[in-house]
């Protein structure tokens, strides 16, 4: 039987829509003999389920999948967008704790911000959403801005606009544009929509530019705007609701 007629979905979306952890840390889950069906262990995540009865993660019950929350959290420097770090360094769930309202969900990333990148991330409790805004064929702009250091015109700025290949990785349209001079630095706009693993960093290296500083600004429609950093703010359900119909009508 296909992918396609089989009933249901495989157990790590189903985790994943739940607000269990991402795809990829059930996975992770499901090799450390995290997760049971009935008391038995799951040896695959290619197992497919209709529904999440019987499931337990570290011998608890998963409960029903609860309504999409959406956070945004001003991410500062020197923390790992991970729940742990293999070298102890600080996670975003240490400032988490904190940040987010005593009623939050379990909550995961939307995309990644490197180590040394600030600014607003995303955060929900709904896997379908986060897959959604994540998948590159969806094309949610991510804006940043950079501080470099070298020289750069705007017309090279410019014919990014048309992609780029770097190292035979493609990097789809980049809507790049000169801000303002400081010293021996620029400041540069640039809107994505692939996120790629360090697209912004890369492709500005390629241009001959050192990046100093790298701040995402935007994602999708949300702002980060004055939110004060290490800070969170829950994104009104009308917003998500919104948001959701102008990606699956632009389909």
């Amino acid at each position: 039987m296909s992918e396609n007629e089989r009933q249901g979905d495989r157990i790590a979306k189903l985790l994943a829509r739940a607000g269990v952890a991402s795809r990829r840390e059930v996975e992770r889950m499901i090799a450390d003999g995290r997760i049971a069906i009935g008391g038995k262990v799951v040896e695959t995540p290619n197992t497919v389920l209709e529904h999440l009865r019987g499931v337990t993660v570290d011998g608890k019950p998963v409960a029903a999948p609860e309504p999409t929350r959406l956070f945004a959290f001003h991410k500062p420097q020197g923390l790992i967008v991970a729940e742990r770090d293999p070298r102890g360094r600080a996670t975003i769930y240490d400032a988490l704790r904190n940040a987010l309202p005593k009623d939050a969900p379990r909550v995961m990333p939307i995309g990644r911000l490197d180590f040394n990148t600030e600014g607003l991330l995303l955060l929900t409790n709904d896997g379908g959403f986060k897959r959604m805004l994540e998948l590159p064929a969806n094309a949610v702009e991510r804006t940043y801005r950079a501080r470099a250091l070298g020289e750069v015109s705007q017309a090279q700025l410019e014919s990014l606009i048309e992609g780029i290949t770097i190292d035979g990785i493609h990097y789809g349209r980049i809507d790049a544009n000169l801000e303002r001079r400081t010293g021996a630095n620029q400041w540069i706009e640039l809107t994505i929509t692939e996120g790629k693993n360090r697209e912004v960093r890369r492709v500005l290296e390629h241009l001959g530019l050192q990046v100093n500083r790298l701040v995402r600004t935007a994602f999708g429609p949300f702002l980060l705007g004055d939110l004060p950093r290490g800070q969170a703010v829950e994104i009104k359900k009308h917003d998500i609701g919104k948001l959701r119909s102008s990606i699956k009508g632009a389909r």
